[in-house]
């Protein structure tokens, strides 16, 4: 009976050497470090409706770099219509196309993707601050490795905290805060992989009207993926510009600008 003693630790220090040198090998977490930027377009068309287009470029580490300026890892182009149905609801669409890279260094290979989505915000005016939801459906068509496309279903429910701080309304100088959170959901596909939570998204920052058509946001965003092969984590630097009414608000400076030039002349 003594002798199987040996054995019997043996056996269980193979296991746990097994388990250990397994999730060593399939649980690694890692790390990037990236930076977002977008600039956005929109253009009123009436009282209910805009349009706007969004262009976007992302930049991230790698694991044996740290620079977030490393590596180009994808551009992109969005073309929304949204609609006002109310002051707390407002109904958007966009078509999206999506360049993703070839980039080993952080496990992305080339995957060009066409995105669809609909979305619906609610706002809760208070004074004050301005608290909403957004509910987001998304189809991507995405190609995966072997080249071959696939369609993608994802959701994503968002909460969000904007508050004005040396004022109580957004304006032109109104420097303001933001706090928000996402979690998205999909679909299992060979390309994004089978399971169900996709990603977790918090972001934090500051925003700034120049004028009441322009306005720049920075924000601080720390992504969260549990992946098959381990967490991965993305510590982002965002900036986003945004334009209202941009080559309307040009024309008439120059108008204006002829106008009295011209009576000027005149006089």
């Amino acid at each position: 009976m003594h002798s199987s003693l040996p054995s019997n630790i043996s056996v269980k220090k193979s296991l746990l050497l097994f388990f250990i040198t397994t999730f060593a090998s399939y649980g690694q977490d890692t790390t990037y470090n990236q930076f977002w930027s977008e600039v956005q377009f929109t253009k009123t068309i009436s009282e209910k409706w805009s349009a706007e287009l969004d262009i976007a470029n992302s930049f991230s580490s790698t694991e044996s770099s740290s620079n977030m300026f490393e590596n180009n890892v994808q551009r992109s182009f969005r073309v929304w219509g949204h609609h006002y149905l109310s002051p707390r609801w407002k109904t958007s669409a966009f078509l999206a196309y999506y360049d993703n890279k070839d980039v080993p260094e952080i496990g992305q290979f080339k995957s060009p993707e066409w995105r669809f989505a609909l979305q619906g915000i609610y706002y809760f005016h208070k004074v004050g601050y301005t608290l909403s939801t957004r509910s987001r459906l998304e189809i991507r068509h995405l190609r995966n490795a072997d080249k071959d496309y696939e369609n993608v279903f994802r959701y994503r429910q968002q909460i969000k905290y904007l508050k004005p701080i040396n004022s109580k309304v957004l304006r032109k100088g109104v420097v303001y805060g933001i706090i928000s959170d996402e979690l998205f959901f999909k679909s299992g596909a060979k390309v994004t992989g089978e399971s169900f939570f996709d990603r977790n998204r918090f972001n934090i920052g500051a925003g700034y009207l120049f004028s009441d058509d322009i306005q720049l946001e920075v924000m601080y965003v720390n992504e969260i993926l549990p992946r098959n092969k381990g967490t991965q984590t993305v510590n982002a630097a965002s900036l986003t510009l945004t334009f209202n009414n941009l080559f309307e608000n040009v024309k008439n400076k120059l108008f204006h600008k002829e106008s009295s030039t011209t009576s000027k002349e005149d006089e």
